[in-house]
């Protein structure tokens, strides 16, 4: 059923995508399950846009399919124990790339398990992120790209950051992203997925 989903999904059939995530949900099939089916998709999608097979119009839809979609799961999972939040998050998409998928799947997560996330959206350039930590005094910076060309702007922001002084935490993850582009960055640490980004952010909350 979760390979439906992703079909439906792949296929730009949004009111199908809706549906069957509903029908999912309701029939009793793990939330962590409809996201990473989810997540599946996005990737397909991702890899045909590199590939010059699909083109921003499409990455739209499948972003508004992921909002609803999220928007859905929402209420099927069980909130952050406390209500005392866990710790900030500056979150965003690295300059250049204007991918927000994979990036509102991980704020998504982090914010039901307890974070304060502040997202500053897409295409954000490395200052940007410098003053928001400065003005919101978190402690945790995520840096989402999906494109090859995001690695660049992922290394200048982790420097911009270090040059500002700033005692913060960086994880990156998205698209193509792994232990050599973390190096190559600079970053702390690199996410695989939402669940791995929300155990970085529990560990360095402390």
């Amino acid at each position: 059923m979760t390979q439906k989903l992703i079909d439906a999904i792949t296929e730009m059939n949004e009111a199908e995508a809706l549906k069957l995530a509903n029908e999912l949900l309701d029939g009793g099939t793990p939330p962590l399950d409809v996201l990473d089916a989810c997540r599946k998709a996005m990737e397909v999608i991702g890899e045909r846009f590199e590939a010059g097979d699909c083109f921003v119009p499409e990455l739209i839809l499948a972003g508004e399919m992921m909002s609803q979609i999220s928007e859905a799961i929402k209420p099927h999972l069980k909130q952050g124990e406390a209500d005392q939040k866990l710790g900030k998050v500056v979150f965003g998409t690295v300059e250049g790339d204007i991918h927000d998928i994979a990036k509102d799947i991980v704020a998504f997560m982090l914010d039901i398990n307890g974070f304060e996330v502040i997202d500053l959206g897409v295409d954000v350039p490395p200052k940007k992120f410098v003053d928001t930590v400065k003005a919101t005094g978190a402690t945790i910076v995520g840096l989402s790209g999906f494109l090859t060309l995001a690695y660049d702007p992922m290394k200048a922001t982790v420097e911009a950051l270090k040059e500002a002084g700033l005692d913060v935490k960086v994880m990156i993850g998205g698209g193509q992203v792994d232990e050599n582009i973390r190096e190559y960055t600079g970053a702390d640490a690199y996410g695989k997925d939402a669940m791995a980004a929300v155990a970085l952010a529990k560990q360095w909350a402390g």
